[in-house]
């Protein structure tokens, strides 16, 4: 019998996508808890999360790490999968992800492994995950083939005791950082990114490369001298 599982959905204002996503994923065999975390109270989404009678949680603190922290902290299964309010994601890969779930703790899916790919990608955020990948492969040593997509699942228990601090997209780097660190398993899945729903990306791509720069750089001290 497969594992079900709690779907953990960082929200900020996504009126435009997220009716879309509940509707796909709403009946999904494999889900049982839908969580979806929003920004604040005034969040445009709010309707649509209770339209859909999913958990709703009103972030502590701001930020997509943040959100995705505090829904895990509210999961009640013990896998749970992180998963964009933007339709990115595919539900059509949660079976396999819960099937290598049964040995490993962390399944990390990736836009770079095999026949995955990306309708999503412009050609800056490919060559700058491309750069960011490559340096955390070969400096801090995380086997995995696309460092900065977060469609992952996970062992909710240890996703909690890894005791993630970043709140904002830096915990993309911190959770691998801190799953080689406490010497989980771990496994990339291929997958392919859809187009998101409203075509706006979020990422500032001066700023977020510079904070995941500075954090790989803490990464590289913590991995290695702490």
């Amino acid at each position: 019998m497969m594992e079900k599982i709690s779907l953990i959905i960082p929200c900020k204002n996504e009126v435009e996508s997220l009716g879309a996503v509940l509707e796909e994923i709403k009946d999904n065999k494999f889900v049982d808890e839908i969580i979806v975390v929003v920004d604040s109270e005034i969040d445009n989404s709010i309707p649509i999360v209770k339209k859909f009678n999913c958990k709703l949680i009103i972030q502590n603190q701001k930020g997509y790490g943040s959100a995705i922290i505090e829904g895990f902290k509210n999961a009640k299964n013990n896998f749970g999968c992180i998963y964009n309010a933007d339709h990115s994601f595919d539900p059509k890969y949660l079976e396999e992800l819960i099937r290598l779930s049964k040995s490993n703790d962390f399944i990390f899916g990736s836009r770079y492994k095999g026949s995955g790919g990306s309708d999503d990608d412009d050609i800056i955020t490919f060559i700058g995950n491309k750069i960011f990948t490559f340096i955390t492969r070969f400096i801090l040593g995380i086997k995995l083939s696309d460092i900065l997509f977060t469609y992952v699942l996970c062992n909710v228990g240890k996703f909690n005791n890894l005791k993630l601090i970043n709140s904002d997209f830096k915990l993309c780097i911190e959770l691998p950082v801190k799953v080689k660190k406490n010497k989980h398993t771990y496994i990339d899945l291929e997958m392919f990114e859809r187009k998101r729903y409203d075509g706006k990306k979020k990422v500032n791509v001066i700023k977020d490369g510079l904070l995941i720069s500075y954090e790989i750089i803490k990464s590289f001290i913590y991995l290695n001298f702490k």
